[in-house]
């Protein structure tokens, strides 16, 4: 047995370490019984030890799965945050209720929480955490679908910051800013507020999970404008820095990169990121829905598109990123699923094309349409007997096009000797 004694050392709070995996209550214990010591501004060494138990201890129990207690632990801690220097004691509570925060657990205690720390934080006259605070306040409204809250303190808090010069507080609200504008739909000031960020950010050091949520963003956005080549790079630079960190989110990122190959009409690459370090550290659901919506993709087959988003319907659908796409996947994949259909006949009766596929028959029709206008095959739809016909595809004589380009140059070249013969003249 381990008894705690107001005279703990270094090598007890490595012992606490040391059994987080084996007896996780019995460490707990441990560390609150460290972090309950009573500490005089004058020890160092003390302030030193509570301060690495606290750490740990609020790591541990969002391993756990204990919000509630870790709630708690922020409330707790006031009298040691009263012995300890200002820098310090911001240090701990934003440390703290990061790892709070980064548990996702929708306990309903973020926005009470932040909002009780902010106003201790403003009664104590602590102006660099009380913003630090409300940066964070931002992103929990905005995941509570409170936007125009999430705004107002924006607004607000960029004023603050701009009198003053902290720049990566600054740059973590514009990047807020950029992921709220971005969840309302205007991308246009997403866009504005991430290259305010990225433009903060090039004058300081960012650390890894910070940088690692720019390049997200940066993905995200990307993806809205169609471009996935980028999107993945910026993707797979996010995944990298959340797993330096070990952070949850490098799962999110491993998801968008995958989600992006899919959507540039690669599915078989799936699989070749999945087989290395990847795909052995990182499984879950979402990973899953990701290889299931890729094999869809690389048989051309709707049905088992359509299977995965009732199987998996929390990782599509609930995540927004992947459901602004799910559309356009849909869509991408009908297309190829009847391609696939008609590719062996020269006439096909559409009734026979939706019956394969499984689909109504106007749905199917009016796809059809769209294939051909769009030029994906040649074929006319005879609608008077319901049958489509299939030409071969032919290429197309390009003479006249290369005649009309040939007349194009020739007459810039016959406009730019006019002009300098006029100039001789």
């Amino acid at each position: 047995h381990y008894y705690i004694t107001n005279n703990l050392s270094m090598e007890e709070l490595e012992h606490a370490s040391s059994i987080e995996l084996k007896d996780p209550d019995q460490a707990l214990k441990l560390y609150h019984g460290i972090t309950n010591q009573t500490v005089t501004s004058d020890d160092e060494a003390k302030i030193k030890e509570v301060e690495l138990a606290l750490s740990s201890m609020g790591k541990l129990l969002a391993k756990q799965n204990q919000a509630k207690e870790l709630a708690s632990l922020i409330k707790s801690i006031r009298p040691f945050l009263g012995v300890v220097s200002k820098a310090k004691a911001s240090k701990i509570v934003r440390e703290l209720v990061d790892t709070f925060l980064d548990m996702g657990s929708k306990t309903g205690l973020e926005i009470p929480l932040c909002l009780e720390c902010i106003g201790w934080a403003k009664s104590e006259k602590r102006t660099f955490l009380t913003q630090a605070l409300e940066a964070r306040l931002i992103l929990l409204y905005h995941s509570n679908g409170d936007y125009s809250e999430a705004l107002n303190t924006v607004n607000r808090v960029m004023k603050e910051l701009k009198k003053m010069d902290d720049k990566q507080l600054l740059m973590e609200v514009q990047l807020s800013e950029s992921k709220v504008y971005h969840t309302l739909g205007n991308v246009p000031k997403a866009r504005a507020a991430l290259t305010s960020a990225r433009t903060t950010a090039n004058s300081i050091y960012v650390p890894p999970k910070l940088q690692a949520a720019l390049d997200m963003q940066s993905g995200i956005l990307h993806g809205e404008e169609k471009d996935f080549k980028t999107g993945f790079s910026y993707f797979y630079e996010a995944f990298e820095g959340y797993d330096s960190v070990d952070h949850p989110f490098a799962m999110d990122g491993l998801k968008y990169m995958l989600l992006s190959k899919i959507m540039l009409g690669v599915p078989d690459d799936v699989q070749g990121l999945l087989t290395g370090k990847m795909g052995l550290k990182y499984r879950g659901r979402g990973i899953d829905a990701m290889k299931a919506i890729a094999d869809a993709g690389k048989k051309r087959d709707i049905s088992i598109f359509n299977k995965t988003i009732a199987e998996y319907d929390d990782e599509l659908k609930k995540d927004p990123v992947v459901q602004n796409h799910l559309k356009s996947l849909y869509d991408n994949l009908l297309e190829k699923n009847l391609v696939r259909i008609i590719e062996p006949y020269s006439r096909v009766q559409i009734a026979h094309v939706a019956e394969t596929i499984s689909l109504p028959y106007e749905v199917v029709e009016k796809k059809l349409s769209q294939i051909i206008l769009d030029k994906k095959f040649s074929g006319i739809l005879d609608q008077g007997s319901g049958v489509l016909i299939v030409y071969d595809g032919s290429e197309s004589d390009q003479t006249y096009t290369y005649a009309l380009d040939t007349i194009t140059h020739m007459g810039k070249v016959v406009d730019v000797l006019f002009k300098k013969a006029q100039k001789l003249s």
